[in-house]
């Protein structure tokens, strides 16, 4: 037995010696050709190049397209002198292709040969652009109305044993998405089987487990599709792919982790419907959202949205983009990611693989002559000294900062090294705000509260000094979720934002001189009457906007 394993491992041994030399001899003759040498086991297969010459003529000709970047075909080839692949080149040309050539070895070949058994007839893809017809997405939207309807049809794929099943069961899972507004697919494997889920207004839901061959054949299809290797699975990898819906794209970024029973793989869709809500419907109380109003016409300073991720302050900021824009001013944008491309705002992206960060972002960006700008995101002293600056030298800045509420922006800034002195002159107004799921208006039923709740309602609704905030609310009644067909039996359908503010005026500046906590911040705001989140939160469940419970999840309202 030990003599076996010896002779095989020497065998691998020299089959990998094999191939290595093969490579070195297809470098060399590359050399020779003056042709660029290309490995295919570690290059990036496009379907739609492949698919323009068709498999058994590549196998026969010894050559394969595996790029199409307009009418450019990148192709890699075994041999120049090869009569036959000659007679395939110039046929591509004539057929209006410019053809790009590279050397590649015949394994190299044939593993890039491997990938025509994963072509769909159900879909094609341009430069990483999954096709769709809205035909097809309309027939898919009109099945499925809930998250039964998606695991059923999914079944349904999954009983048909063709390879044409595995896209058609990524068009579900995406369609799916889609129809349900899930922000989040995830795609998750355990011993024996993978399990599905969807993350719907902000909290994971199982939709279906499947089996694990089947999900084999589906990671594949996500790699290729975005961009990412297909033999790699020991480590993390980020791509993106997009899909057509009409004339608009929906973008998908794709995340894979390596895990103990295979990759674990995370889709998230950037919907532009989901990102693109009007500033009024946000959920921002009439009193605040009038003060935003007031201080986003100023033509300089600083609106910080503070909150954790995911608690939508790029929507917010997007809002308010959208809301001040207008054909006189000039708007740039630094962002990670661009969500949601807005018309007529020059949008850049930060890349920290190329050293393009938001500080060097912000610093291009000043150069461009803006009127407003948009900072992703503070998150060093450099970033957050020529923010502010900006601020302070005739431009209106929007931003974000990672702090639990909108009194902690003031010592954070501190904590960035920015001058106390300069900080309420360059910053209008801090916010906060968290997202709550919003009850479901077909199923929900009031309730009277319990005694504990009673209290911690009453225990709230006293320290709103301003009883105005109060009048059309009755404190004797909230509303349960229930659920139903309509919101997948959830009890809940959409979020809201629940938001408090703090305005840099007078009293704020004299505290800030003073190197404060953020409770010494939250006291001296106090004569500004403008609601905290835990205020805001109540009169939305006194209103049965949400419940008690949800309000809870998102905010701590026994903190003092």
């Amino acid at each position: 037995m030990v003599q076996f394993k010896k002779e095989e491992e020497q065998k691998r041994q020299f089959g990998e010696y094999i191939d290595e030399e093969a490579e070195n001899l297809t470098q060399i003759l590359a050399s020779r050709y003056k042709l660029p040498y290309l490995d295919l086991a570690t290059t990036p297969i496009n379907i739609e190049a492949l698919k323009v010459i068709k498999e058994n003529l590549a196998r026969e000709t010894k050559l394969v397209a595996f790029n199409a970047v307009g009418k450019k075909l990148l192709v890699g080839i075994l041999s120049p002198q090869n009569l036959k692949t000659q007679d395939v080149i110039e046929n591509l040309k004539k057929q209006g292709w410019d053809v790009n050539l590279f050397l590649a070895s015949e394994k190299s070949l044939e593993k890039a040969w491997d990938r025509y058994k994963e072509l769909s007839a159900g879909s094609e893809i341009h430069s990483g652009v999954l096709d769709i017809s809205s035909e097809e997405i309309q027939e898919f939207l009109g099945k499925i109305t809930n998250l039964k309807s998606i695991q059923e049809l999914i079944e349904d794929t999954l009983a048909v044993k063709t390879t044409y099943r595995i896209s058609k069961i990524l068009e579900i899972m995406l369609a799916g998405a889609l129809a349900v507004k899930a922000s989040d697919i995830h795609l998750e494997p355990e011993e024996g089987y993978v399990r599905l889920r969807y993350r719907l207004d902000g909290v994971l839901t199982n939709v279906l487990n499947f089996d694990s061959k089947t999900y084999g054949l589906l990671l594949s299809r996500i790699k290729l599709l975005s961009g990412l290797k297909l033999n790699i699975t020991g480590q993390a990898q980020d791509g993106r792919f997009s899909i057509k819906m009409g004339d608009g794209e929906i973008e998908i970024r794709t995340s894979a982790l390596p895990g103990a029973y295979g990759d674990t793989v995370v889709l998230r869709v950037l919907n532009p419907k989901s990102i693109s809500v009007p500033l009024e419907e946000l959920g921002i109380h009439p009193r605040l959202l009038s003060v935003l109003l007031y201080e986003t016409s100023k033509p300089n300073g600083m609106i910080l949205t503070t909150g954790p991720t995911g608690s939508g302050k790029t929507t917010t900021l997007y809002a308010f983009l959208k809301k001040i824009h207008s054909p006189g001013i000039k708007i740039i944008t630094i962002e990670n990611p661009i969500e949601y491309h807005l018309p007529g705002i020059v949008q850049t992206q930060t890349d920290a693989k190329k050293g393009y960060t938001f500080l060097e972002g912000l610093r291009s960006a000043l150069r461009q002559d803006p009127d407003v700008i948009m900072v992703g995101e503070i998150r060093d002293k450099e970033t957050a000294e020529i923010a502010i600056n900006a601020a302070l030298t005739g431009h209106l800045v929007f931003s974000t900062l990672h702090t639990n509420n909108a009194a902690g922006a003031f010592p954070r800034l501190i904590d960035l090294d920015v001058n106390p002195k300069i900080i309420t002159s360059a910053l209008n107004i801090a916010m906060a705000q968290r997202l709550v799921r919003k009850l479901c208006p077909k199923c929900r039923k009031p309730s009277k509260p319990k005694k504990e709740e009673q209290e911690l309602i009453g225990k709230i609704t006293e320290t709103i000094k301003d009883k105005t905030y109060l009048e059309d609310v009755s404190l004797e009644k909230v509303w349960e979720a229930v659920g139903c067909e309509e919101c997948n039996f959830s009890g809940f359908k959409g979020r809201l934002g629940i938001y408090e503010a703090i305005r840099a005026d007078q009293k704020i500046e004299e505290a800030v001189q003073k190197n404060p906590s953020e409770r010494e911040i939250k006291k001296a705001s106090l004569g500004q009457n403008i609601l905290d989140m835990k205020q805001d939160g109540i009169i939305k469940v006194l209103k049965g906007v949400t419940s008690l419970r949800e309000l809870g999840r998102v905010v701590d309202l026994l903190e003092d």
